[in-house]
Protein backbone atom coordinates (compact mmCIF):
# COMPACT_ATOMS: atom_id res chain seq x y z
CA UNK A 1 0.00 0.00 0.00
CA UNK A 2 1.04 3.47 -0.97
CA UNK A 3 2.33 5.76 2.07
CA UNK A 4 -0.73 7.77 1.19
CA UNK A 5 -3.21 5.44 0.93
CA UNK A 6 -1.29 3.72 4.35
CA UNK A 7 -2.03 7.36 5.96
CA UNK A 8 -5.76 6.97 5.42
CA UNK A 9 -5.98 3.44 7.14
CA UNK A 10 -3.73 4.91 9.81
CA UNK A 11 -4.70 8.61 10.54
CA UNK A 12 -8.63 8.28 9.39
CA UNK A 13 -8.96 4.94 10.32
CA UNK A 14 -10.37 3.58 7.23
CA UNK A 15 -10.22 -0.24 7.41
CA UNK A 16 -8.31 -2.12 4.07
CA UNK A 17 -10.85 -4.59 3.33
CA UNK A 18 -10.65 -7.75 1.24
CA UNK A 19 -12.71 -10.07 -0.71
CA UNK A 20 -13.57 -11.90 2.70
CA UNK A 21 -13.83 -8.98 4.69
CA UNK A 22 -16.10 -6.77 2.43
CA UNK A 23 -19.84 -8.55 2.49
CA UNK A 24 -19.73 -8.67 6.26
CA UNK A 25 -18.77 -4.81 6.30
CA UNK A 26 -21.22 -3.40 4.24
CA UNK A 27 -24.00 -6.09 5.25
CA UNK A 28 -23.76 -3.99 8.46
CA UNK A 29 -24.08 -0.53 7.20
CA UNK A 30 -26.05 1.92 6.15
CA UNK A 31 -24.11 3.79 3.45
CA UNK A 32 -20.31 2.57 2.80
CA UNK A 33 -18.32 4.08 0.08
CA UNK A 34 -15.51 1.88 -0.98
CA UNK A 35 -12.20 3.77 -2.78
CA UNK A 36 -10.76 1.39 -5.34
CA UNK A 37 -7.30 2.60 -6.06
CA UNK A 38 -6.17 0.85 -8.50
CA UNK A 39 -2.13 0.67 -8.43
CA UNK A 40 -1.06 4.00 -7.30
CA UNK A 41 2.38 3.70 -8.93
CA UNK A 42 0.43 4.06 -12.31
CA UNK A 43 -2.41 5.94 -11.70
CA UNK A 44 -2.07 9.33 -10.62
CA UNK A 45 -5.51 10.59 -9.94
CA UNK A 46 -5.53 7.63 -6.68
CA UNK A 47 -3.68 10.37 -4.86
CA UNK A 48 -5.25 12.74 -5.26
CA UNK A 49 -8.69 10.52 -4.44
CA UNK A 50 -6.80 9.90 -1.37
CA UNK A 51 -6.81 13.66 -0.53
CA UNK A 52 -10.12 14.29 -1.50
CA UNK A 53 -12.05 11.10 0.23
CA UNK A 54 -11.17 12.81 4.04
CA UNK A 55 -12.60 16.26 2.88
CA UNK A 56 -15.86 14.48 1.13
CA UNK A 57 -16.44 12.78 4.63
CA UNK A 58 -16.64 16.28 6.14
CA UNK A 59 -19.05 16.96 4.12
CA UNK A 60 -21.21 12.93 4.11
CA UNK A 61 -19.26 11.70 7.17
CA UNK A 62 -22.62 11.53 9.04
CA UNK A 63 -24.23 9.25 6.72
CA UNK A 64 -20.93 7.33 4.73
CA UNK A 65 -18.70 4.67 6.37
CA UNK A 66 -15.51 4.83 3.95
CA UNK A 67 -13.33 1.68 3.40
CA UNK A 68 -10.18 0.97 1.13
CA UNK A 69 -10.35 -2.00 -0.75
CA UNK A 70 -7.56 -4.13 -0.64
CA UNK A 71 -5.41 -4.16 -3.85
CA UNK A 72 -5.93 -8.40 -4.24
CA UNK A 73 -9.76 -7.62 -4.28
CA UNK A 74 -10.36 -4.95 -6.51
CA UNK A 75 -10.45 -6.92 -10.06
CA UNK A 76 -13.22 -9.47 -8.10
CA UNK A 77 -15.16 -6.69 -7.23
CA UNK A 78 -14.34 -4.29 -10.05
CA UNK A 79 -16.05 -7.11 -11.50
CA UNK A 80 -19.53 -7.33 -8.97
CA UNK A 81 -20.16 -3.78 -8.94
CA UNK A 82 -18.63 -3.25 -12.79
CA UNK A 83 -17.50 0.36 -12.80
CA UNK A 84 -14.79 1.09 -15.87
CA UNK A 85 -11.92 3.33 -15.06
CA UNK A 86 -9.83 3.20 -11.30
CA UNK A 87 -9.96 5.68 -8.98
CA UNK A 88 -13.62 4.77 -8.06
CA UNK A 89 -15.57 5.36 -5.49
CA UNK A 90 -18.32 2.56 -5.15
CA UNK A 91 -21.43 3.59 -2.93
CA UNK A 92 -23.35 0.79 -1.14
CA UNK A 93 -26.65 0.77 1.50
CA UNK A 94 -26.61 -2.39 3.23
CA UNK A 95 -24.40 -3.96 0.64
CA UNK A 96 -26.91 -2.86 -2.24
CA UNK A 97 -25.50 -1.22 -4.77
CA UNK A 98 -26.23 2.35 -5.37
CA UNK A 99 -24.13 4.15 -7.26
CA UNK A 100 -20.29 4.64 -8.76
CA UNK A 101 -17.64 7.65 -9.24
CA UNK A 102 -15.24 6.77 -11.33
CA UNK A 103 -11.49 9.50 -11.43
CA UNK A 104 -11.24 12.79 -10.16
CA UNK A 105 -14.22 15.13 -10.56
CA UNK A 106 -15.07 18.55 -9.79
CA UNK A 107 -15.76 19.32 -5.79
CA UNK A 108 -19.29 20.42 -6.78
CA UNK A 109 -19.98 17.45 -9.18
CA UNK A 110 -18.59 15.64 -5.98
CA UNK A 111 -21.01 16.82 -3.80
CA UNK A 112 -23.96 16.92 -6.22
CA UNK A 113 -23.24 13.28 -7.76
CA UNK A 114 -23.08 11.82 -3.67
CA UNK A 115 -26.27 13.27 -2.65
CA UNK A 116 -28.10 11.94 -5.50
CA UNK A 117 -26.29 8.44 -5.42
CA UNK A 118 -27.07 8.03 -1.60
CA UNK A 119 -30.76 8.90 -1.74
CA UNK A 120 -30.97 6.16 -4.32
CA UNK A 121 -33.01 2.54 -3.53
CA UNK A 122 -30.30 -0.32 -4.34
CA UNK A 123 -30.12 -1.73 -7.67
CA UNK A 124 -28.02 -3.61 -9.97
CA UNK A 125 -24.68 -2.23 -11.12
CA UNK A 126 -24.85 -0.82 -14.55
CA UNK A 127 -23.91 -2.90 -17.65
CA UNK A 128 -20.55 -1.97 -17.95
CA UNK A 129 -19.38 1.22 -20.53
CA UNK A 130 -16.38 -0.13 -22.82
CA UNK A 131 -16.49 -0.50 -26.25
CA UNK A 132 -16.55 -4.20 -26.99
CA UNK A 133 -17.28 -5.06 -23.14
CA UNK A 134 -20.85 -6.46 -22.77
CA UNK A 135 -22.82 -7.37 -19.79
CA UNK A 136 -26.42 -8.33 -19.06
CA UNK A 137 -26.58 -8.01 -22.45
CA UNK A 138 -25.75 -4.65 -23.10
CA UNK A 139 -22.69 -2.26 -24.38
CA UNK A 140 -21.96 1.50 -24.52
CA UNK A 141 -19.29 3.73 -23.69
CA UNK A 142 -17.56 5.37 -20.10
CA UNK A 143 -19.25 8.38 -18.09
CA UNK A 144 -17.93 10.44 -15.57
CA UNK A 145 -20.26 8.88 -12.73
CA UNK A 146 -21.88 5.49 -13.43
CA UNK A 147 -25.55 4.88 -11.93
Amino acid sequence: MSALLQRLADQYAYPVLGEEDIDGFVAERDHVVLFFTGDPSRIGETADIAIILPELMKVFGDVLTPAIVARSAERPLQLRYRFSAYPALVFLNRGGYLGAIAKVQDWNDYLADIAAIISREPSEPPPYRLPGCVTSGHAGNGSRSQS
